[in-house]
């Protein structure tokens, strides 16, 4: 089943269901006005929206109407709680090897998480609003999952079945801002601004046989300013599936309905595979070279994320946004 939220004037948007090849949607007020609101009935209203789903594609709907993805907020335009992890410690491993820092073992076995601001997030196609680009500005290619109620304490092994929806992320990053905010040993805030996340959020079973052992085995797909940058596959060198990351999100505390778990900067050891972030290409240029030479974004740069099945046809639809001035700036 495919979701997405439409913008209405609200701050939560209007929920409709969407068609297999993302052409056609149908407004679902009868079952749920928000996606939280669908979230938090989810036992109810998936079975209702599936029911939805299977006549849309039948094309039995005659109230259906063109889906426009410049239309649509985030799946969730705001969330109760939004945690990120670093699944691809292969990332993470050369973060630190491009400032000569060792490793710690225990990243391997206990994942890095952080909580973002999830108040307000991008539409997927609204440009991402910045003061100044000295601040580094980078996207970072991403793929989130959203619970239903998760109870603290979850073993990895129970935790996949809170798992409903799927979504991807641009997760914006301001990269010089991150090292004074971690010298303080408090962790992000400044530096991790507003996330943006895919038109569409699905369910794994969209995914077929390339949703397994709790991970998404598809190469995600990032351009910039129309270039290709990379398309790492999401299923390889990922340390942490997620549902270990809702297992550490839920260590010490319950995770409400809605809850978005993000897997990090999706990462591939076989760098052929081009990467999901302009930090990890800056340090594959320093490791070389002494120094990076590929610049962070400038207003006017466009990034575009996307995933594709295995016979070419989006899955989520594209996020694609434009740096730009922030107007009160």
């Amino acid at each position: 089943m495919k979701l997405a939220t439409l913008k209405n004037g609200t701050r939560d948007g209007q929920l409709v269901v969407v068609s297999r090849d993302l052409t056609q949607a149908v407004t679902v007020t009868n079952i749920a006005m928000t996606m939280q609101q669908a979230l938090d009935n989810w036992a109810i209203a998936e079975p209702e929206l599936q029911q939805v789903y299977q006549q849309l594609n039948d094309k039995q709907l005659p109230e259906a109407f063109s889906f426009v993805e410049n239309a649509c907020e985030s799946p969730l335009p705001r969330a109760y709680h939004w945690a990120d992890g670093s699944a691809y410690v292969n990332h993470v491993e050369l973060v630190r090897k491009a400032r000569g820092a060792e490793m710690p073992d225990s990243f391997w076995t206990d994942p890095l998480m952080y909580q973002g601001g999830s108040d307000q997030f991008i539409g997927p196609r609204d440009d991402i609003p910045m003061a100044s680009t000295e601040w580094g500005i980078d996207f970072e290619s991403e793929i989130a999952v959203i619970t239903d109620d998760v109870a603290m304490g979850i073993t990895s092994e129970d935790a996949g079945q809170h798992i409903k929806l799927l979504m991807l992320v641009n997760d914006v990053s301001l990269r010089n801002l991150i090292p004074g905010e971690l010298a303080k040993g408090f962790g992000f805030y400044q530096s991790k601004p507003s996330s943006a996340f895919s038109p569409v959020a699905i369910t794994p079973d969209e995914l077929g046989e390339s949703w397994h052992d709790n991970k998404v085995h598809l190469p995600l797909t990032t351009h910039l300013n129309n270039t290709l940058f990379g398309q790492p596959n999401a299923g390889v060198d990922m340390t942490f599936d997620f549902a270990q990351l809702v297992e550490h999100a839920a260590k010490s505390r319950p995770l409400g309905s809605g809850t978005i778990i993000g897997s990090g900067t999706v990462s591939n050891y076989d760098r052929s595979a081009g990467s999901s972030c302009l930090a990890e290409k800056r340090m594959l240029e320093t490791i070389a070279d002494g120094k990076p030479s590929t610049p962070f974004m400038a207003f006017g740069d466009k990034v575009r994320i996307e995933m594709f099945d295995p016979q070419g046809k989006s899955l989520f639809g594209a996020i694609e946004q434009t740096v730009k001035q922030y107007p009160g700036a």
